[in-house]
């Protein structure tokens, strides 16, 4: 590759608008400015894929080590109101503003694995994106390619983020994850893992969202030249 952010500066030096120049970077054929490699540009899809490709590893990053969703601003996971919906019998435990606490923080650290099997299905879903209007989602705001996304894979990473979680809690055998699910009748590990994995997803998306935001704002925080060249010229 040549060296884009050189290309970027004198694309602009010799006259050239910004939209002018984010419809040249985005079109199929080779860019030649003066005192610069001929570079093949990238599309508006191309663009979209790194975008994402770099937030979903950022985020992965995060939420995969030590306390990864506890820390998280925005991916901190609630505990579900499996553990105390209005009108249910919840025992006195469960009542206990510590005792919730402590597993609201087992709960993340569990969700941790969760993450680590989502990973690669969004990784692949990145890579086999078909988006019909590019530019739009470019211009559409902070957290537009995350919205595509997570609206193209569904309920895929719930589904497949259930039977680990389910595996976790029960190779665990968590004595305050134990306590707390026998003190609600009729609810069993899997019902645990299926109410953990919906709220996993939402903060794997949160997460996403929030990288891809810091990015736009920051391009040049990726050391990437596709990303800095095409998210500056917007």
């Amino acid at each position: 590759m040549g060296n884009w952010g050189s290309c970027v500066d004198e694309a602009f030096k010799s006259g050239l608008g910004r939209r002018t120049f984010l419809g040249g970077i985005m079109a199929s054929a080779a860019l030649a400015l003066p005192g610069c490699a001929t570079l093949g540009r990238p599309s508006e899809t191309d663009v979209i894929e790194r975008l994402m490709l770099v937030s979903t590893q950022r985020a992965f990053a995060r939420l995969t080590q030590p306390d990864g969703f506890w820390d998280s601003t925005v991916a901190r996971i609630d505990l579900p109101v499996l553990f105390g919906k209005p009108g249910s019998r919840v025992a006195k435990v469960l009542k206990s503003p510590l005792f919730r606490e402590r597993l609201q923080h087992e709960l993340n650290t569990i969700a941790e694995d969760g993450a680590r099997v989502a990973a690669p299905l969004v990784y692949d879903a990145v890579r086999g994106m078909t988006v019909s209007d590019a530019l739009a989602i470019l211009r559409g705001g902070d957290t537009a390619a995350t919205t595509f996304l997570r609206q193209s894979m569904g309920a895929s990473l719930v589904n497949a983020m259930i039977p680990e979680l389910g595996r976790v809690m029960q190779a665990t055998e968590d004595p305050l994850l134990n306590q707390a699910i026998s003190a609600l009748a009729g609810v069993n590990i899997g019902d645990a893992a299926h109410a953990l994995a919906l709220a996993a997803d939402n903060a794997i998306w949160y997460e996403i969202g929030a990288q891809e935001g810091e990015i736009r704002r920051n391009p040049e925080s990726t050391n990437d030249p596709m990303l800095i060249g095409a998210l500056k010229a917007l």
